[in-house]
């Protein structure tokens, strides 16, 4: 087991994990981690835990301190500072007429580096971009195209279910979602009904997953005969989450039975 904390480098960003580095650290804090970009602030989302390392997903880098107030004010500096670089980004983009839309932007906390998102249904050749920024903002600049899942997670909205997107107030990482996910949960394929916000099949069609197959071990499938104490009867539907289905059974008509009720064959 290896120890570990959980921090966001956003306040709805993934939680990555970090080495607690032999320093006191508990949930709620605020710290200056190392990461593959350079240093960066971050909230500490966790106490100090143990997980297993196959579950470590890349490199585990330090924690090098708890934040000062000097270090969050430099830190509230750079949002302010990246507002701004958004707004210059786009202005070029708009000259340059590229065919992207720069959905958000990020200093590291020593601002060595300067990152920009963007969407594009193409290849886009930005080379005059990073040019012209790098000499605005004098540091190394990065252009990141992102998927629609991605820009989701950034702006945030509303699910069909009334809720905020899952993706912006607690799904850490988006997974491959499919088409099948939505069969096996008897769901209409209307793209209505099953695509989120993003335009893309919703997400909680894959964190649901593994429920619904739990449930569907103990459900006779459509079609197939199963004996009740009614006798054998064909199953024409079937609700997975209540535990039950319905059989037509003649003098009866269409009953709905508990899964407890069915007797093995």
């Amino acid at each position: 087991m290896i120890r570990v904390v959980g921090v966001k480098l956003r306040e709805n960003g993934k939680l990555y994990y970090f080495s607690p580095n032999n320093i006191n650290l508990k949930k709620g804090l605020t710290v200056i981690v190392n990461t593959e970009r350079g240093l960066q602030f971050g909230y500490l989302e966790t106490n100090i835990i143990e997980i297993e390392p196959q579950n470590l997903k890349r490199p585990l880098n330090d924690v090098v301190r708890i934040a000062s107030r000097k270090d969050y004010l430099n830190y509230k500096t750079n949002l302010k500072d990246e507002k701004e670089a958004i707004k210059v980004c786009k202005k070029l983009v708009k000259e340059l007429k590229l065919e992207m839309r720069v959905i958000s932007c990020d200093f590291t906390f020593d601002r060595n580096q300067l990152q920009f998102s963007f969407l594009a249904d193409d290849r886009v050749d930005f080379r005059e971009l990073v040019k012209k920024l790098a000499s605005i903002y004098k540091t190394r600049i990065e252009l990141k195209q992102i998927g629609v899942r991605d820009k989701a997670k950034e702006v945030g909205g509303i699910g069909p279910c009334g809720q905020k997107l899952c993706c912006k107030r607690f799904l850490n990482n988006i997974d491959n979602v499919t088409i099948n996910m939505a069969k096996e949960q008897n769901l209409s394929l209307n793209p209505a009904k099953i695509n989120g916000a993003c335009g893309r099949l919703l997400c909680c069609l894959k964190f649901e997953e593994k429920n619904y197959k739990k449930y569907k071990k103990n459900i006779p499938q459509v079609g197939t005969k199963v004996k009740t104490k009614q006798g054998e009867e064909v199953v024409l539907s079937t609700d997975l989450l209540l535990g039950k289905y319905k059989v037509s059974i003649p003098e009866k008509g269409i009953i709905e039975i508990d899964v407890e009720e069915r007797v093995s064959l």
